[in-house]
């Protein structure tokens, strides 16, 4: 056999464990039908051995002595993305951006160069999907461009390199990188090799020359970005779009980042000009809430430094069958199924013989715990179908026996809360030490759901 042959393997799409041969199931993620063809590790790290001649900071220095720029961070002046990035685009880094088609990445990373070029910052935008005349037809929606902002349309990842390499740009954003190939790579654009092996090319290329690098990724139909999870460790920051892109509002959540929080969102609205930001996420999707309904109640879940209040909505009915239908929106499922538990359990609730919906308006998808006490309270104002008043907010973790348990940051909302104009304010009791200003609200602590009042 030819030492020259290609040899290729089989990578999973999932978690990136590799295989001699094809698979149904995958060893590693216990996945089913992940297996794809790929060039072999060895092989691709051989032929990409050239990258790595003429890195500048290849030798052992210590650590007082490494130099940094004085501007660390390049601000977009996009305060939303800012905020998520943590406080800026970093010199020299590599920053994936996923989300469904038609979400807004490309837009949005569109306004990023136009920033950008405003500022003074020599930015180049290579598409692989689009042309020159579609581009510019997206761009002249935006705003006017300078000339700082360059456009460049190929999807051979050699030829992108070496335009890189020449013009040494402090931004390129890659539209996107399941269009990419290597011409040394024999397998088709959009693949598990060429996607880890163009990435791996970006990333020398951001690490050797100091360029920030934006790529764009395409996401399956399980949510994941198309090609090996692996992808997701090479990069330094990971940032999602989420929301329907048939609706007005984008959430960009960030997944990953080296240089700040990944509990920080960006909340943007789409319009004819693009995406703008949205200031006050809060307000924004509080917007148009019933008034003097049951079933409807306002919480409140932080999202890093930033509360952001949310409508919870139940809707409880008598089933019409033996086994009660549950569904929830915007929330854990199970989790819903434990609180209706405890509520049965504790209170002696009948929801045992009830159908149960549960909702967060305006699309959000809320994890933290802090929303149990309003779910609950959602719930039991729907069976009772008594409103409860909407200058209300309520927040607390509930567990198995009922208490209502401490949070983090209860002032941080008790103030936010105060500035939306709320003037009752339902907490755990645990909370009583960390408040040291109310703001002129009524607050009201409880121990244990018992304790609720509708």
């Amino acid at each position: 056999m030819s030492k020259d042959k290609v040899k290729t393997v089989f990578f999973c799409t999932q978690c990136g464990y590799e295989s001699p041969k094809w698979m149904g199931q995958c060893p590693g993620c216990k996945e089913w039908n992940t297996f794809k063809e790929g060039l072999n590790e060895k092989q691709s790290r051989h032929e990409g051995r050239t990258l790595r001649t003429g890195i500048e900071n290849a030798r052992i220095v210590p650590v007082p002595n490494v130099e940094i720029r004085k501007e660390d961070k390049i601000k977009t002046n996009i305060g939303e993305l800012d905020r998520v990035l943590g406080g800026g685009i970093v010199w020299g880094s590599l920053t994936l951006i996923g989300g469904d088609p038609g979400i807004g990445k490309s837009t949005l990373l569109l306004q990023v160069c136009k920033a950008l070029g405003d500022a003074g910052k020599d930015v180049l935008y290579i598409s692989g999907e689009e042309s020159l005349g579609q581009i510019k037809m997206r761009a002249d929606r935006i705003g006017t461009f300078t000339e700082n902002v360059k456009l460049y349309c190929e999807t051979c990842l050699d030829d992108v390199k070496e335009v890189i390499e020449e013009r040494k740009p402090d931004v390129v954003v890659i539209d996107s990188i399941q269009t990419m190939y290597l011409e040394e790579i024999g397998s088709a654009p959009g693949s598990v090799a060429q996607v880890r092996e163009a990435t791996g090319v970006l990333m020398k290329l951001a690490k050797v020359l100091g360029v920030s690098v934006f790529i764009v990724g395409h996401v399956t139909k399980d949510g994941n970005v198309a090609g090996p999870k692996m992808l997701e460790h090479m990069v330094d920051t990971v940032l999602y779009f989420e929301g329907d892109r048939h609706a007005s509002y984008r959430i960009l959540r960030g997944v990953k980042n080296r240089f700040g929080s990944t509990n920080e969102i960006g909340v943007f609205e789409m319009q004819n000009q693009g995406l703008v930001e949205v200031a006050n996420p809060s307000e924004f999707m509080l917007s148009g809430r019933p008034l003097n309904t049951g079933g409807c109640v306002v919480s409140c879940s932080m999202e890093g430094s930033r509360p952001i209040f949310i409508e919870i909505q139940a809707l409880v009915t008598p089933t019409n069958f033996g086994i009660p239908r549950r569904q929830s929106t915007g929330v854990d499922y199970n989790r819903v199924n434990l609180l209706m538990a405890v509520l049965e359990k504790k209170i002696g609730l009948p929801l045992g013989n009830c159908d149960a919906y549960v909702n967060v308006a305006g699309g959000i998808k809320v994890s933290e715990p802090a929303v149990d006490l309003g779910l609950v309270m959602a719930i039991v104002s729907s069976f009772h179908n008594k409103p409860i008043s909407e200058d209300t907010t309520v927040f607390g973790e509930v567990g198995l026996s009922g208490e209502v348990r401490a949070i983090a940051q209860a002032q941080s909302r008790v103030s936010e809360a105060a500035k939306l104009g709320f003037k009752k304010c339902i907490l755990p009791a645990s909370c009583r030490k960390t408040i040291n200003d109310s703001a002129g609200m009524e607050l009201v602590y409880i121990d244990n759901i018992k304790d609720l009042k509708l």
